[in-house]
């Protein structure tokens, strides 16, 4: 049986592709990237379709109501770039509430880079522009790809240091004046 670290750290892309992908490389398997995804993948979904029936997903403090503020300006283009896959991302942001209509996601589905996902997401808003982005996550690798790319990072939560940190999305205005 093979078994996938999970000491994230370790691995060069920090997606649900990019894991399958070092995964591949790092034990030396005979299948394509697309041939274990079309495995692992439906798997995973109901592991984690199960796992939200059981506990379903919590909103981070605040969040719905300053995703919906972003979205209702006029000011503000909103997408979510994100390692997951879209499916399991989707099913997530459900539980917790969100209308994933309105998002636009994009995912591990995409690319197994997390910066290029990044730069997927901006170029499916259609901006071509060199406009001032703002990225907010709560990892050590989303401080890495946002150094990479020269972008605006703001840190949720309490798991990494970061000079532009929340806790929660629990007061707006506190939130948006990182919004560049």
């Amino acid at each position: 049986m093979l078994e996938i670290s999970t000491d994230w750290g370790c691995y060069p892309f920090v997606t649900d592709r990019g894991i399958l992908k070092t995964f591949i490389e790092q034990q030396d398997l005979k299948c394509s990237l697309a041939e274990l995804e079309s495995i692992v993948k439906p798997i995973f979904i109901r592991n984690v379709q199960q796992a939200i029936e059981v506990s379903p997903a919590k909103e981070v403090l605040g969040a719905k109501n300053f995703v919906s503020h972003l979205l209702d300006s006029d000011k503000y283009v909103v997408s979510i770039a994100t390692g997951g896959w879209g499916e399991t991302a989707r099913i997530k942001l459900e539980s917790a509430g969100f209308n994933v209509e309105k998002l636009e996601i994009t995912s591990s589905n995409d690319h197994f880079s997390r910066i290029k996902i990044m730069q997927l997401a901006k170029s499916k808003m259609n901006q071509t522009g060199d406009y001032p982005i703002t990225y907010f996550g709560d990892a050590e690798w989303d401080l890495k790809a946002c150094e990479q790319l020269a972008v605006n990072i703001v840190i949720v939560g309490s798991r990494v240091n970061h000079h532009q940190r929340i806790q929660n999305f629990s007061c707006l205005e506190s939130a948006l004046r990182f919004v560049k």
